[in-house]
Parts: C-alpha cells; sequence; structure tokens
C-alpha cells in the first residue's frame, strides 16, 4: 500500500488509527511517515490532519475528555488553563509524553481516539471540575443547540444524584458561561431575579432584580472597544433616565472577586429597598 492509499484509510477512519486499522505493513507506514504523508504519534498509532488536542490524547492512549472534549465542540469552559482530558475507559493504559500533564478519566466504556460526545463529556465535568463549571457549560451547549431534550435527560440521568438539581435550573438563554454562574450563585444566596428581561428604550438585559435593578454581566470579547462602551452608557443612561440602576460586571470580577460583587449586589438591594418600602 503507498502513501496516499494509507492517508485516505486515515481520512475515513477520523484522521487517526493504530496501525491494524490501516492494513498496510509497518514498513510501508514507515515510509508514509518519514516522507510526512501521515503522522507517527507513538508506536502503533498514526493521524492525518487531527486537531492538536485530539492528536496528544491519542499520544496519551485515548479520547479527548471532558473540559477538553467541550472546547472542541465550542461549548463556554470554565477552565483558565485547559487543560488536556482524556478518556481512557476503566482499563486503558496511560502513555506518558512529551509536556505530559495530561487528565485522566475513567468511567466505563470501551475509549478509542477521537472526541467523546457532548453528554458524557458534560458528565465528566461535573465530577471533574465541579457543579459551577458543570452548570456553565450545560447552558453554554443548550444555548448553541449541541444538546437536544433527549441528551438532557440523558445527562441528568448519567450524573450523580448530587448535581441533578442544576439540569432542572438549566435554561438555554444564557448570552455567556458569565451569566450562568452569577444566576447560579445567586440563587444560593436566595436572590431571585428575572433573565433576559425586555425594557423599552434600554433592550434586553441580563438580569432584572426587584424591578429595579439592572445587572448586566460582560462576557464579550474586545468589550473594552470604544463603539462597545458607547453603546452600553447609552443602554446605563436610559436605564437610568426610567429610574433603574444598573450594575456591571466583567470577567475578572465574576471569576476572579466574587466577594465583591456579592457585596455590590447585597449593598444596592438593600439601600434600594430601604428607600423604596414594600
Amino acid at each position: 500500500m503507498d502513501a496516499a492509499k494509507i492517508a485516505d484509510r486515515l481520512r475515513t477512519l477520523g484522521g487517526i488509527a493504530r496501525a491494524a486499522q490501516l492494513g498496510a505493513p509497518r514498513s510501508a507506514l514507515a515510509r508514509a511517515a518519514d516522507r510526512g504523508a501521515i503522522e507517527r504519534v507513538r508506536k502503533g498509532v498514526y493521524a492525518l490532519g487531527a486537531h492538536p488536542d485530539v492528536r496528544d490524547a491519542a499520544a496519551h492512549g485515548g479520547e479527548l475528555a471532558c473540559a477538553a472534549a467541550l472546547r472542541v465542540h465550542g461549548v463556554w469552559v470554565l477552565e483558565e488553563i485547559p487543560t488536556l482530558h482524556v478518556w481512557l475507559g476503566p482499563d486503558g493504559r496511560s502513555h506518558p509524553h512529551p509536556s505530559c500533564a495530561c487528565i485522566v478519566h475513567r468511567d466505563a466504556g470501551a475509549s478509542a481516539f477521537g472526541v467523546v460526545s457532548i453528554v458524557q463529556a458534560l458528565v465528566q465535568s461535573a465530577a471533574c471540575l465541579g457543579a459551577e463549571s458543570f452548570f456553565a457549560a450545560f447552558e453554554s451547549a443548550w444555548r448553541l443547540g449541541l444538546i437536544d431534550r433527549a441528551d438532557r435527560a440523558q445527562v441528568r440521568r448519567s450524573l450523580p444524584a448530587r448535581f441533578r438539581w442544576l439540569v432542572d435550573l438549566a435554561r438555554p438563554d444564557a448570552d455567556s458561561g458569565l451569566e450562568s454562574l452569577l444566576r447560579l450563585r445567586l440563587r444560593l444566596l436566595g436572590i431571585a431575579l428575572d433573565c433576559q428581561v425586555l425594557i423599552r428604550g434600554v433592550g434586553v438585559v441580563d438580569f432584572l432584580v426587584d424591578g429595579r435593578l439592572i445587572i448586566e454581566v460582560d462576557g464579550r470579547l474586545n468589550h473594552d472597544g470604544v463603539s462597545l462602551r458607547h453603546k452600553d452608557l447609552v443602554r446605563d443612561a436610559e436605564a437610568a433616565a426610567q429610574g433603574y440602576e444598573t450594575l456591571r460586571f466583567d470577567y475578572a470580577l465574576v471569576v476572579h472577586d466574587w466577594p465583591r460583587v456579592q457585596r455590590a449586589i447585597r449593598a444596592t438591594l438593600s439601600r434600594m429597598r430601604i428607600a423604596s418600602p414594600q
């Protein structure tokens, strides 16, 4: 089998496969790798055009999993230092490789190469990364249309019981993972809010508390741009003219300085309630 046929076979197998799947003598595989027609990932495993993380997961011995898989699927992930998560199945063997800092997942099933499903990655993320990360990723996947009703039910069934209430709380309208985090945290503080509220002259705001306090979460890229900043100021000015108060938080505040955000919200609500007792 020549290099072109080996490459075609690799493509049909998803871009990464074991030597035994390729149906070519090892000498032919070695020549194809030497010529750059295919890539030798590790002994007995070859790739062509595979995503770098998928290739590295195969080098470790399995499939891209958990947060790493969610990122490839386009899901919002709360993991600031991207880490390679690899699913090996319960009995798979790890193969440490250069710069290896892989997190291994050993949930049931037979792993291969590639990327685990979104459902499996979400379930893995709950136990691995915690409730907040799972919740933000779950709402992101729903918002993006990557999971349907059957998928959501499967995620709920597969989760440990302590996480299932998060599926029941989830909604499909969060514009960013930061909105998901803030809504979850305020719920745990006992603060009720309305989400994605349309205010005439202002537009749709992220959250409205007590009918008067607008909370906006700026999770957009390049949010410091002049035009975007001006639009925010116009919205805030119009909201103030209508008697609303606005609090606006960015990624750094929500993720790294939550106590400050919490104090600001509580103090503003207390002041507003004193000024306008029910």
